[in-house]
C-alpha cells in the first residue's frame, strides 16, 4: 500500500464527491495493456540505462584512440548520464503538448542518431555534442514517458510495477557490457556504436507500444473501488475535485482555457460551414486553418500546464514536501554512482583485485539492485504497509552502508556492504510512486521531471568532486563520509516537512477555536 498524502501532510477536501460515484472498474488498470506499458518501460531501462552503465567499454576504447586525459575523456560519458535526467522539466512540456506515445518516439529516434554520427567522431569534443547532448537528450525523451505511463496504468500495484520494470537497468548493464565488449573486438568501436545506433531504433517501438488512456479511463482510475480500501480514498479523484493542499492546481483555470478553446475552434467550423458553397481553393486554406488552430490549442494547453506547474500561482514549488523531496535527490543519487565509479580503485588500494576479478562488487551492486526493487515493490504493495515509510528506511540503510564501506577492508566485508547498497537503493522504483502521492498523477510528468533532473547533477558532478577529494586526501574515504553526510541533510528535509505540514493545519484550528 502506497502512503497517502494525508499520511505526509495533506489535506484533499470534500470526500464525498469520489464516494458517490459509481464504481466502473477498467481492465486496463493494473491488468490488460498495462503490462504491456511495463514491458515496454523494462525495454527502455534495458536499452538508455543499461547502455549507460556499460559506457567503460568504450571510454577505454574512446582513451586509445584519441589519447586525451581520462578526466576529458570521462565527460563523454558523465555527458551523457547526467543530460538524459537534467532535461526532465523540459521533456514535461513535451509531453504535456505531444503525449508520452510522441515524446517518446521522437526520443528514439534522436537516441539512435546520436549513436550513429558518434561512429564518425574525430575527436573527443565531436563526441560532447553528438553523444554526449544529442543521445543524451534523446535519452531523456524517452526515459521519462517510460516512468510516467508505468504510473498513469498502475494504482493498486503501482510499487510493484515501477519496480518490474526498473530492473530492466540491472539487466541492460550486464546484456549490453557484454554486447558492447563483442562488438567492439569483432567489428571495432565506430562499429560497434553504429549497430548500437540501429539497435536503439527499438525505442520507437517502445514508444509506440505507450498507448495513451482516454480522459474515462483516467477518471475510472481515480474512483474508490470498494470500502476495504477507504484508507485510500483520500489519495485519489484528482480529476473530480479541485484538492485544497499546497502545490496542487484546481481545476477552474483548466475550464476556463477549454472553453476559449473550444470558442477559437467552434468559429473556425462556423467559418468552414459558411464556406462550402466556396471554391476547392478557398475550402483548402479553411481546413489548413482549421488544422493549424487545433495544433495551437494543443500547444497552448499543453505549455499553460508546464508553465502553472512550475512558475504558476500554485506551482510545485509551493508544496513544501515536494521541495524537500528536490533538495534530497539532490544530494541522493551521487552517493550510489560514486561506488560504481571508484571501488575498482578501492579494491586495488587493498590488493583485492585477485577475488575482484572471480567476482566484482560492481556486479554484486548490480544484481542485489535487481531484486531489490522487486521485493521493495512488493512489500510496498502490502495493505499495512506505507510506501513513504518503506522510501525512508531503504534511504537510511543506504546512507548507513556508504558512511560504513571505507571501514571495511576485506572483500567479505566489502561485499556484503555493496550487498546492501544494491538492496537499498532499490527504492528508486519507489521515486515515482512516492511523487504521484505527492502531487497526483496529473503533475506526475512535470514533478518527475525535476526529481530526476535533481538526480541528473548529482549525477553529473558527484563523481568528480569524489575524484577531487581524493586528489587532495590521497584517500577515498572522505569522499565517502562526506557523500553520506550530505545524503544525511536531504533525508533530514524529508523527515521535518511532513512534520511541518501536519502541524500547521492543526495550529490554524486552534487559533479559530480560540477566537
Amino acid at each position: 500500500m502506497y502512503a497517502s498524502r494525508e499520511d505526509i501532510g495533506y489535506d484533499f477536501g470534500d470526500e464525498s464527491k469520489v464516494r458517490s460515484k459509481p464504481i466502473k472498474p477498467n481492465p486496463n488498470i493494473d491488468g490488460g495493456w498495462a503490462w504491456m506499458i511495463v514491458l515496454s518501460s523494462f525495454l527502455v531501462h534495458i536499452l538508455i540505462m543499461g547502455s549507460q552503465m556499460a559506457l567503460g567499454i568504450l571510454n577505454m576504447e574512446w582513451l586509445e584512440e584519441f589519447n586525451q586525459s581520462r578526466g576529458l575523456t570521462a565527460w563523454v560519458s558523465s555527458l551523457s548520464m547526467g543530460i538524459t535526467l537534467i532535461v526532465g522539466p523540459f521533456i514535461g512540456l513535451f509531453i504535456s503538448m505531444c503525449g508520452c506515445r510522441t515524446t517518446a518516439i521522437i526520443g528514439g529516434i534522436l537516441n539512435a542518431l546520436g549513436w550513429i554520427l558518434s561512429a564518425y567522431a574525430s575527436n573527443v569534443h565531436y563526441l560532447f555534442l553528438t553523444f554526449g547532448v544529442t543521445a543524451g537528450i534523446g535519452s531523456g525523451m524517452v526515459y521519462l514517458p517510460a516512468v510516467v505511463m508505468v504510473g498513469q496504468y498502475f494504482q493498486k500495484r503501482r510499487a510493484l510495477a515501477q519496480g518490474l520494470s526498473t530492473t530492466g537497468t540491472g539487466f541492460g548493464a550486464f546484456l549490453m557490457t557484454a554486447l558492447l565488449k563483442y562488438l567492439c573486438t569483432e567489428f571495432g568501436w565506430r562499429n560497434a556504436m553504429f549497430i548500437q545506433g540501429a539497435i536503439s531504433l527499438n525505442l520507437c517501438v517502445c514508444g509506440a507500444l505507450m498507448r495513451p488512456l482516454s480522459l474515462k479511463d483516467r477518471r475510472e482510475k481515480y474512483v474508490v473501488r470498494s470500502d476495504s480500501d477507504g484508507n485510500r480514498a483520500k489519495a485519489q479523484s484528482h480529476s473530480t475535485e479541485t484538492i485544497k493542499s499546497n502545490g496542487v492546481l484546481g481545476e477552474e483555470p483548466e475550464k476556463k482555457e477549454e472553453a476559449a478553446n473550444e470558442e477559437v475552434l467552434g468559429s473556425v467550423q462556423h467559418i468552414e460551414i459558411g464556406g462550402k458553397s466556396g471554391s476547392g481553393r478557398s475550402m483548402y486554406g479553411l481546413r489548413l486553418l482549421k488544422t493549424v488552430s487545433q495544433l495551437t490549442v494543443t500547444v497552448r494547453k499543453g505549455f499553460a500546464l508546464w508553465y502553472s506547474s512550475y512558475f504558476g500561482a500554485a506551482s510545485l514549488f509551493t508544496n513544501r514536501v515536494f521541495v524537500a523531496f528536490i533538495i534530497w535527490a539532490l544530494f541522493a543519487y551521487s552517493s550510489f554512482v560514486i561506488p560504481f565509479i571508484h571501488l575498482p580503485e578501492i579494491v586495488k588500494q587493498y590488493n583485492l583485485s585477485r577475488q575482484d576479478n572471480v567476482f566484482p562488487l560492481t556486479s554484486i551492486i548490480a544484481i542485489v539492485h535487481i531484486f531489490g526493487k522487486v521485493i521493495l515493490g512488493i512489500i510496498s504493495d502490502l495493505p499495512c504497509i506505507s510506501t513513504w515509510n518503506v522510501f525512508l528506511m531503504a534511504n537510511f540503510t543506504l546512507v548507513t552502508c556508504i558512511l560504513t564501506l571505507p571501514l571495511m577492508q576485506t572483500y567479505v566485508g566489502l561485499a556484503v556492504v555493496c550487498a546492501l547498497i544494491g538492496f537499498s537503493s532499490g527504492y528508486f522504483s519507489l521515486m515515482p510512486v512516492v511523487t504521484e502521492d505527492l502531487v497526483g498523477t496529473k503533475h506526475l510528468a512535470n514533478a518527475y521531471g525535476i526529481i530526476i533532473c535533481a538526480n541528473g547533477i548529482s549525477a553529473l558532478f558527484g563523481p568528480p568532486f569524489a575524484g577531487w577529494i581524493y586528489d587532495i586526501t590521497q584517500k577515498y574515504d572522505f569522499s565517502f563520509y562526506i557523500a553520506g553526510l550530505l545524503y544525511m541533510v536531504g533525508i533530514i528535509f524529508l523527515l521535518i516537512q511532513p512534520c511541518i505540514q501536519k502541524k500547521q493545519p492543526s495550529e490554524k484550528s486552534t487559533e479559530e477555536a480560540q477566537v
